[in-house]
């Protein structure tokens, strides 16, 4: 990952590993298996940790799920507390994601189930519209590999500039083959892309930062990405091994109800799309 909010990423590491040392039934780094005690999950806070506090609140009773949510508003925390057993499972990422930090960082999260899509959107506070962007327009873009080549990869499919044959991934500026407009490109943590609309002619966001910072994909944004064979849909993940855990079977269960759904649909009108 580049660039990364080192002193947002420590502190709240720093309350991952506290928490790990009180926390009950969240696994553990030494293997074993602790299945008792509440299910505690780490989450964005928008919309995934929505969707859990749905869950707790109106179906995990009934189904004997003890289920407690941890929020997280960092891309880091919530696997290095997965990974040393601070949490027992998380929910806020996709697979390209996952496999790009399990790669770079040794670690060992598995997905269990998908339960959403949050579209990627370009916003502006400056046009209304992608195509009026003036040559050289500054263009601010998540700083982590693979939400940049998502971003890079929106603007492609929007025409806005073309990637060079192969660019997958990790894409980068560098793996721009054409660039009409001349666009420049700010790199800036993930959550801060809503914040730096005041800054840049326009950004990429992505759909939990945009929701949390009062936008409305389905309605605000420029361009936005197609929900059709999507593979960026986030899901329910836990440490390898803890796939059968009985708390990650009902809560995977749960999150895929036609309870969720219809949460989902009337909650964020098309802002987050179910996948199930």
């Amino acid at each position: 990952m580049r660039n990364t909010a080192k002193l947002t990423t420590a502190v709240l590491a720093a309350g991952a590993l506290t928490f790990g040392l009180t926390a009950c039934g969240s696994g553990n780094s030494s293997g074993s298996h602790d299945y008792s005690g509440p299910l505690v999950v780490a989450a964005s806070p928008t919309p995934h940790a929505e969707i859990l506090n749905f869950v707790k609140k109106n179906l995990a009773k009934k189904a004997g799920l003890d289920l407690e949510v941890k929020e997280f508003t960092d891309y880091i925390t919530p696997n290095t507390a997965t990974e040393d057993g601070s949490v027992g499972a998380n929910y806020f990422q996709n697979q390209p994601y996952l496999d790009d930090f399990n790669k770079k960082r040794g670690t060992h999260i598995v997905p269990v189930v998908t339960v959403h899509l949050e579209p990627l959107g370009l916003y502006s506070h400056k046009v209304k519209k992608a195509d009026a962007l003036k040559s050289g327009a500054t263009v601010a873009v998540p700083n982590d590999a693979v939400n940049e080549a998502r971003a890079l990869k929106l603007l492609a499919a929007n025409g806005l500039i073309t990637l060079k044959s192969g660019a997958g991934n990790e894409a980068t500026p560098q793996d721009i083959a054409k660039n009409p407009k001349n666009l420049k490109f700010k790199e800036v943590e993930a959550a801060q892309t809503p914040r730096s609309l005041d800054d840049v002619d326009a950004a990429v966001v992505n759909g939990n930062y945009a929701i949390s910072a009062g936008l409305k994909p389905a309605k605000d944004a420029l361009v936005l990405e197609s929900a059709k064979d999507n593979p960026y849909g986030n899901f329910l993940a836990v440490k390898k091994g803890n796939e059968k855990d009985p708390r990650v079977k009902k809560l995977a269960k749960l999150l895929t109800s036609p309870e969720v759904k219809k949460f989902i649909e009337d909650k964020y009108q098309g802002s987050v799309i179910p996948s199930f």
